[in-house]
Formats: structure tokens, C-alpha cells, sequence
């Protein structure tokens, strides 16, 4: 090899060419301009191609006598870039230049590259290249047949020509190329209608004929090589000729058909398929505008409707055409409202993945799982679903829906952004891959070679495989995620389901429509919806989404003014947080989670208006499920010492506990906890707070004496608290316990004792946006005549001396839990004798406590409580089951293990384990119990204060009933099972407990 040519092979393999020697002979075939053109042939998709193109495309200009080619591409890079680029990227239009020689001097017009290809020029173009006067109305072909077919493929093909130089060489956005596709396209039926008509002969004048495109050419975003969907309309000219008017609009289809299709020695432009007609191939070709019209009207599946979203007019008799897509619209935004719209149409998506090959699914940019489907299918739901209300978001365009769409709200922003990116991403390799060979393909190739030049093509230079590989992948992730979360959004079938009125929120139909729900003030009701929706924000277009749906959903609750006066209300405390109406709007769940709330429970209202951030636990998987007691507790100690002051630490530990009151109460509603799980969650907030509470008061108080505190404490929680068996509105009954530090003065340990105690009580009492914790410490030995705080010894020394029978009983429910955990051992070691007694009771102490409970009976029922029906105080409410309970533990404990326990219910399976009580009267103990329980727990819910009668409002009456899971029109019934279980408890009491 000479030096010149060992030169030439060495910068040739330094600027990327794979094959160098080859190249330079290419490169030589070019004379002395091929050095100077080097770099642009290197910059291009493949440059081994492109050196081979040009050279052949040289010499084919120099055989028909233009040598101008080569010192022209020297001279003007513009046009050098233009020409290269498509040698690089495409064998199919470089073997067509090939063919055409004289068509390289189209790309030298700079204007290819600033002005675009209208479809009206398109059009002109194609028109007359098969010799018809484009100003006609019905353009007629003057050329034969033959000539007419291959002058339309050699004009196509030129006008693409210019479509992928400019698509190449200037960058122009992938959907702007697509158009220009679509446009010629439209141009190229056009066309070959215009053959058609000189085919058919003069009845053509009988009928007239559109051509409406479908699917992408619809949309105007067709690929590089498509078939493409057109459907075929008709109407006679003679209006009393109907069936020869649509045989000839046949004859005219079909010719245009064979014309776009058949293969002549030009090749073939692209199929056109018409199977989106009615009844598909099966079907008549071509159709009058009423029989389309009766078919969509009473035959039409799902599918169709959606294939429709995308009819335009785009050949053929244009005032025809605008009455086809004018009469076809209405029905494509009104097919939602068909039985399983929604479903119907994740379902056909769902089948074609499923239907893919096994080995092309994985590399299908297409129908494959992240590919172009997934993206239209997501954009085209959302637009059939929420247009019907919303005309800007009616675009057939999958990009500008996109953007309409992300405007509108209906789209997060960053969801949008992500999307439209991995689209066009998508799109480009589509078309580069289709570019190559002019080839419908819609696979990515695995051979190594192949995949070089689709990465280089697509811009990948300096590892082409590998980071088109990466980059492909992580967009197909994305755009499958984004699937998932907008194709499968719960509203979708929710907005589906509303009535044709009811997705508006216009004022009259609104005010019918809040009446029929059954609003109490439709009114008020309109004046929230207006503050909430009016004006042109982002927030408002999302809300007026969402409150179609919600309104029905607030309907369903018991409460529906309530309802929608919370969500205005929540909407006003967190409109300006970005991921609250984002929430709403993808999770379905969150969102009727949300209404039923606001619509049932003051309670969980109130929470939600003090702390609105909650509202985001609704729509988490695991968001609504109680926390461990552990964690709590060390999130109320950390989050109470991280602050300076002791107001500040309160302040924490009470918005810990206020969230996660809000979690059990949404939870207790949504899921329908258990009111033994609801007792034990509230249990363990409520431990938590006091935990916390008692670190910050021990911190103040040591600070205030300016020193470390003399002395350990534990909280002993006693009642309902003690047994896990709090309610919503129940106070935490405790007694304060210490024990002086070793060597510590007794005294001086006693006064930090009382001063903690008396901190942790002021703290807890500080006016606040959260429900009350009151401590009461009425239990204690003395009650409120004793101290407030004792040690062990003198509890020990309390006990062992003075304690009573009533005393014992309440320490059946104490449980020392807070605080130093050594402390609390001890004490429940001194108090376990005390009220679980080795001997029992004896006959003195049984009258005693039936005495005391007698007492309780007479004084503390409420005036005017029907003793009937009192939750806790009535016959065979929770006093007396409680009472019975403890009798038999305080009896037989001592010998029974089962029983030494503070919970009622596990009390009561010890019982009837050691024979104490038989099984069926324990099961009406446990059962009044429980439906009394939840009854309190849910009038708490409803009312939003604790209550112990039943409402007499009617609406709260039905909340009540609704919430414990009775319907909302069977509160009766929920009266009835109650006074039928407290019969039946009471009848169990009067023999157990009374004897």
C-alpha cells in the first residue's frame, strides 16, 4: 500500500469508519473533493454507507452529463449536510437518488431547512405530477394508468426526500416531521383519488366521495413507512340513485387503493388499509354519512370509538368530509358514558401485549410494554374520559393532548415532561429505524451492526450501542410507570360512571344535580364548588376534575354538606402544597378515602383542619395501619427534646399524637378496624404522649432547679387506659409513682417528683389545636385528697395498711408502662397480690363491691338517661359487663393465672377456659360489649365530642349506624341489636355478678 493511501486509511479509521480501506477507494472514486468532504460524510449516521453513495451517486450524475454535484456539496455545506445525512442514515432513498439523479439539486433550496412542507404544496405537488389541475375540485388524472402510478411513487418519493433531509440535517422536532408525513400522505390520496376518477370514467360524476384518515395519519403524527387507515365516505349526487352512486364511490376506493398499494417499477408508496371501517373487512367499503352515523349509533364497539378520536378529512369531497367528522364527533365524546368504557378499554390494551411474540415483545418499541401504545393508549383514556367536559383537551394529536392535558391539570407536571420526552425519544428511533431500508419495522434490532448504525443515527457517537441500549431502556421504564400510574388511575372509571351532566360543573345542571344527591343546601353547596373551581389556576382546573366525582362520593356519606364544606376547607389549608390535589387526582383511593371522612366524622374533620398534611397517609398502602408502640414512643421523646423550650417540646409531642389519632380515626373508618385494635393503637398514642410529655417536664423541671432530678418516675395508666380499651374521648386515668435515686434526700426527691408531675399536667393542659389530653389522677390511693405523687415505699406502706376493697378493683386495670422501666416492675409486683389475693374474696368483700356497684347504679346515671340505653351506665352496658368481669377476677385470679390480665375481653376467655362462666353467657357478655364499644367510638366519630346516648338528629343517627357497618338506612336496626345485646348481657350480669 502506497503512503498516500496508508494516510488516507488512517485518518478514514480515525474519523469512525468501519471498513477504511473500502471507504478510501470510495472516497478516491471522488477525485480531489473528496478529502474536503471527509469530515461531513464522517458526521454522518454511517459513513462507510455514505462514502459509498456518494461516490455512486457522483458517477450516476456524471453518466447523464451533470457533474456540478460534488463542487456544489464543496461549496455550500448546507446542502453538502442535507445530502450526506440522508446517504448515512438511508440505503432506500439513497438507491432512489440513484434512480433520480437530478433530485440531489432539490436539497440545495436553503429553505428546506427554515420553511415548512405544507400540505397545500404537498398536495399541488403530487397533483400534478399525475397530470391534474390541482385548482380543480375533483382533480382527473390525464396521464395512462401506468404512467400516472409511477410518476405519483417517483413525486412521493421525491417530497420524502426533502422530509428526511430536513428531519436529518436541521433536527426538526420529531411531531413537526410526523405532520409533514401525515400531510403527504393526505396530499398522496389525493393524488391517487385523481387516478381513481380517470380509472372509473365519467360516472365518477354520480357520487361523491371522501377519504377520512384514521390512526395516525389522522393525527397527523405518521411514520416514515405506515399503513395507512382511511375510511370511506359517500353520498350520491342524484339523490334518488343511491345504490349506483356508492357501486361507483367503490370502484373509486378501490382504485385508489391499488393505486397507493400495488408494487409498479417504481415500487410502492404504502398500503392503505380501510379496516377501521364499520363491521371492519367484513363490512361494505364505502358507506353513505346516515349509515356510518346508524352504525356508531347502535353497533359500534368501544374500540371504534376510540379509532375515531382521530378522524379528519383528508381527500375527496371536502364539505362531505367536514359532515362525516361534524356528525362522528358528538358520539366519540359521549362513548364513555357506554357500560365498562373504561375497562373495555384497558382490557384491549392489556391484549395486545398479551398477544405479542414472546421474542419481539422485549425489543417492541411499539405495542411492546414502554412503548409508543402505552403512551397513546394513557393519553388517548384520559382525553375520551375527561373531554366530554373539557373541549381543550380534544386535540388527535398524542403530543398536543399531552400538553393540553399537563395544562389542564389532568397530567402532573413533571409526569407530562417525562412523558412527552420519552414519546418523542420513541418516536425518533421509529422513524430512524424505518428510515433505513424504508421498511415497516417497529423492532429493534439485536445484531451488533445494526444497532451501531440506529445508535449512531440517533445521535450516539462515541458508544452507540451501549448508550442507545441505556437510554432506550430507562425511557420505556419511565413511560411503563407512567402507564400504569394514568391508564389505571381509579378516577378514570369513577368519572366514567357520572352521568352526561354530571362531569360539568356548569351552574344550573350543578344545582339539579346537588339537589338529586340529596345536599341539604344546594345553595351553599354551589358556593363552595364556585370558590373552589372558579378562575383559570392549575389548582381550580384540577379541582373541577376531581368535584364531579367527589360530589357523588360526599353524596354517599352520611353528611354530604359537611362534606364539601371540609374538602373546601382542606383545599384552602394545602392548595399551594404540590403533591395534595396531585394525590387526589392519581390515587383514586385517597381521594374517596378523603370524602368519605369529611362527609362522616367531625372527628377526623377536626384533625384533618388542625394538622391537613394527613390527608397524604390516606392513599399510602400501608399509610392507615396503626404504629408499633416502639416507634411511637421514641418519635414523642426524640421530637419533645429536639425543642428549647417546654411549650415548644409539648407542642411537638401533641402533633405527633394529634397525626396519629387522625391514622387510627381514618383507618377505624375506611377499614374498619376492630374496636380491640382501635383501643390498643389509641393505647399506644396515648402512652407515647405521656411518655414524651414526661421527658420534656423532667427536662424543665431539672432545668428550672439547675440540677439533675433526685429521684425516677414511672406513670401507672389505670381504667380503660390501663386495659387497652380506650375510646376516642376517654381520659388517661394514671397514678404517679417515684422512687428516690440512691442516697437521695427523701424529701427533696418527693418535691422533684410533685413538681414533674404537676409540669406534665400544666404542659398537657396548654389550649391547642388537638383533642384534650386530660390526665386524671382521681384513682389514686385517697383520691384527690391524697398526693398527687408517692413512692413505692409509701404506696407499699398505703396498701398494706389502709387499702380497701374498691382500691384493689381499680388496680385490676393498672398497668405501669411510662417511664423507668425498672420503676414500673416493681410496682407491678407490689400491686399483683393486692388485687389478684391468693384466698379470693371473702362474703364481706363480694357484698362490698355489689354495694359500691349498686351506689354507682343510683348516683351516677345522668338525669334524664334512660338507663335502657345509656352506653355505659345502662342495664348490660359497659359498667356492668366490666363489674361482672372483675368480680370473677378479683374472686378467683389468685388461682386462675388467665385472669391476672387488665383487659376485659382476655379476662373473659379465661373465665369460661377455667369454667367460671359457660361459653354462651360469655358471648353475650363479649358481644354487648364490643357493639356498645363501637358505638361510643363512633358517636365520638360522627359528632366529633364523646357522648354516651345515642343521637337524636337523624342524619347523626345514620353516620352512627353507617360507621359501625350497618347501612345508613338501618339505624333502627342498629337500635334494636343494641337494646337486644344489653338484654341479654344484663340477664348474664344479674346472674353472675348479683347472684
Amino acid at each position: 500500500m502506497s503512503r498516500p493511501a496508508a494516510s488516507l486509511t488512517s485518518r478514514l479509521t480515525r474519523l469512525g469508519f468501519v471498513d477504511a480501506e473500502r471507504a478510501a477507494a470510495h472516497v478516491e472514486r471522488l477525485g480531489p473533493h473528496g478529502p474536503a468532504l471527509l469530515p461531513l460524510v464522517a458526521a454522518s449516521a454511517e459513513p462507510d454507507l455514505c462514502a459509498r453513495y456518494l461516490a455512486a451517486l457522483a458517477e450516476r450524475c456524471a453518466e447523464v452529463g451533470d457533474h456540478d454535484l460534488l463542487p456544489a456539496l464543496e461549496d455550500d455545506e448546507g446542502c453538502a449536510m442535507r445530502i450526506l445525512t440522508v446517504l448515512g442514515a438511508s440505503p432506500a432513498l439513497g438507491d432512489h437518488l440513484l434512480r433520480h439523479p437530478d433530485h440531489w439539486r432539490d436539497l440545495c433550496d436553503p429553505a428546506i431547512g427554515s420553511t415548512r412542507m405544507t400540505a397545500w404544496w404537498m398536495r399541488d405537488c403530487l397533483v400534478r405530477a399525475v397530470g391534474a389541475d390541482p385548482d380543480d375540485a375533483e382533480p382527473v388524472s390525464t396521464l395512462t394508468d401506468a404512467e400516472a402510478c409511477d410518476a405519483l411513487r417517483v413525486a412521493y418519493r421525491r417530497l420524502l426526500l426533502l422530509i428526511a433531509a430536513r428531519d436529518l440535517a436541521h433536527h426538526v422536532r420529531v411531531d413537526d416531521v410526523a405532520a409533514e408525513l401525515s400531510d403527504l400522505a393526505a396530499a398522496t390520496l389525493e393524488a391517487a383519488l385523481a387516478v381513481a376518477r380517470a380509472a372509473v370514467g365519467e360516472s365518477r360524476d354520480r357520487c361523491r366521495l371522501a377519504v377520512i384518515a384514521m390512526g395516525k395519519c389522522g393525527g397527523r403524527e405518521l411514520n416514515y413507512v405506515s399503513d395507512v387507515d382511511v375510511i370511506f365516505v359517500a353520498e350520491p349526487v342524484d339523490d334518488d340513485d343511491e345504490p349506483g352512486a356508492l357501486r361507483v364511490a367503490t370502484q373509486l376506493a378501490s382504485n385508489l387503493i391499488r393505486v397507493c398499494s400495488d408494487h409498479t417499477a417504481e415500487g410502492t408508496i404504502w398500503p392503505v388499509d380501510a379496516a377501521l371501517r364499520p363491521e371492519g373487512k367484513a363490512g361494505a367499503l364505502v358507506r353513505t354519512l346516515s349509515s356510518h352515523q346508524g352504525y356508531y349509533e347502535r353497533w359500534a364497539s368501544t374500540w371504534e370509538f376510540q379509532a375515531l378520536l382521530k378522524a379528519r378529512h383528508v381527500a375527496g369531497d371536502a364539505e362531505l368530509g367536514a359532515a362525516y367528522v361534524e356528525t362522528i364527533t358528538p358520539m366519540v365524546w359521549s362513548a364513555v358514558e357506554r357500560d365498562n368504557f373504561v375497562s373495555d378499554v384497558q382490557a384491549m390494551r392489556r391484549r395486545v401485549v398479551d398477544n405479542l411474540r414472546s421474542d419481539e415483545a422485549d425489543r417492541q418499541i411499539k405495542l411492546g410494554p414502554g412503548g409508543l401504545r402505552d403512551v397513546e393508549f394513557a393519553v388517548q383514556l384520559l382525553q375520551l374520559v375527561h373531554g366530554r367536559a373539557d373541549e381543550r383537551i380534544r386535540l388527535p394529536t398524542t403530543l398536543s393532548a399531552l400538553t393540553e392535558l399537563t395544562r389542564g391539570g389532568y397530567v402532573g407536571r413533571e409526569d407530562g415532561a417525562a412523558l412527552e420526552a420519552a414519546y418523542m425519544f420513541l418516536r425518533t428511533l421509529e422513524h430512524r429505524l424505518q428510515l433505513h431500508r424504508l421498511r415497516r419495522t417497529h423492532t429493534v434490532p439485536d445484531d451488533a451492526e445494526e444497532m451501531r448504525h440506529l445508535g449512531r443515527a440517533m445521535g450516539f457517537r462515541r458508544q452507540p450501542v451501549e448508550q442507545l441500549e441505556a437510554a432506550w431502556r430507562t425511557h420505556a421504564r419511565e413511560v411503563r410507570r407512567l402507564h400504569e400510574k394514568l391508564f389505571y388511575r381509579p378516577l378514570l372509571g369513577a368519572v366514567a360512571a357520572l352521568p352526561g351532566e354530571g362531569a360539568r360543573l356548569a351552574p344550573d345542571a350543578a344545582k339539579q344535580r346537588l339537589a338529586a344527591l340529596g345536599y341539604a343546601d344546594p345553595e351553599a353547596a354551589f358556593r363552595h364548588l364556585e370558590a373552589m373551581t372558579g378562575g383559570v389556576s392549575r389548582s381550580a382546573a384540577i379541582r373541577r376534575q376531581l368535584l364531579p366525582v367527589m360530589l357523588g362520593w360526599f353524596a354517599d356519606a352520611p353528611d354530604p354538606d359537611a362534606g364539601l364544606a371540609g374538602f373546601r376547607k382542606v383545599s384552602e389549608a394545602l392548595g399551594s402544597t404540590h403533591w395534595y390535589l396531585r394525590r387526589l387526582r392519581d390515587e383514586g383511593q385517597t381521594a374517596s378515602r378523603l370524602a368519605q371522612l369529611l362527609g362522616t366524622s367531625r372527628y377526623a374533620t377536626d384533625l384533618m383542619m388542625r394538622a391537613p398534611e394527613a390527608v397524604a397517609m390516606l392513599g399510602d398502602e400501608g399509610g392507615l395501619l396503626p404504629r408499633s408502640r416502639e416507634l411511637l414512643v421514641k418519635e414523642s421523646v426524640d421530637s419533645g427534646r429536639r425543642q428549647a423550650s417546654g411549650e415548644d417540646g409539648i407542642a411537638a409531642v401533641r402533633a405527633v399524637r394529634r397525626r396519629e389519632l387522625f391514622r387510627i380515626s381514618a383507618a377505624d373508618l375506611t377499614t374498619g378496624l376492630p374496636v380491640e385494635r382501635v383501643g390498643e393503637a389509641l393505647t399506644d398514642v396515648t402512652v407515647a404522649a405521656l411518655e414524651g410529655a414526661l421527658a420534656v417536664a423532667q427536662r424543665v423541671v431539672a432545668e428550672s432547679r439547675g440540677r439533675e432530678l433526685t429521684t425516677r418516675m414511672a406513670i401507672v395508666a389505670m381504667g380503660r387506659f390501663g386495659g387497652a380499651e380506650l375510646s376516642y374521648g376517654s381520659d388517661a386515668d394514671v397514678m404517679f409513682v417515684h422512687d428516690p435515686l440512691d442516697g437521695a434526700d427523701a424529701e427533696t426527691a418527693a418535691g422533684d417528683a410533685k413538681a414533674v408531675a404537676n409540669e406534665l399536667r400544666r404542659l398537657l393542659a396548654i389550649p391547642g389545636t388537638d383533642p384534650e389530653l386530660e390526665v386524671d389522677a382521681d384513682l389514686r390511693p385517697e383520691g384527690r385528697q391524697g398526693p398527687l405523687v408517692r413512692s413505692l415505699s409509701a404506696y407499699a406502706a398505703y396498701y398494706a395498711k389502709w387499702s380497701a376493697v374498691w382500691e384493689a378493683q381499680a388496680l385490676l386495670r393498672a398497668e405501669a408502662m411510662i417511664g423507668d422501666a425498672d420503676l414500673c416492675a416493681r410496682f407491678t409486683a407490689l400491686i399483683d397480690p393486692l388485687r389478684f389475693p391468693a384466698g379470693g374474696l371473702t362474703d364481706d368483700d363480694i357484698r362490698e363491691v355489689r354495694r359500691i356497684k349498686a351506689r354507682v347504679d343510683d348516683e351516677r346515671l345522668p338525669r334524664g338517661a334512660d338507663r335502657a340505653t345509656h352506653l355505659k351506665l345502662g342495664r348490660g352496658a359497659l359498667a356492668d359487663i366490666e363489674w361482672t368481669v372483675q368480680l370473677l377476677q378479683m374472686r378467683y385470679a389468685g388461682s386462675v393465672p388467665g385472669l391476672r390480665t387488665t383487659r376485659t375481653l382476655a379476662a373473659l376467655d379465661a373465665a369460661v377456659e377455667a369454667e367460671l362462666i359457660s361459653a354462651p353467657d360469655a358471648a353475650d357478655l363479649a358481644a354487648a360489649w364490643t357493639l356498645v364499644s363501637r358505638m361510643r367510638n363512633a358517636i365520638t366519630q360522627v359528632r366529633g365530642k364523646p357522648s354516651d346516648h345515642l343521637p337524636r338528629d337523624g342524619r347523626e343517627r345514620a353516620a352512627v349506624s353507617l360507621v359501625i357497618g350497618y347501612g345508613p338506612e338501618e339505624s333502627d336496626v342498629m337500635a334494636n341489636d343494641h337494646l337486644r345485646a344489653t338484654r341479654r348481657a344484663r340477664a348474664v350480669v344479674e346472674r353472675v355478678f348479683w347472684g
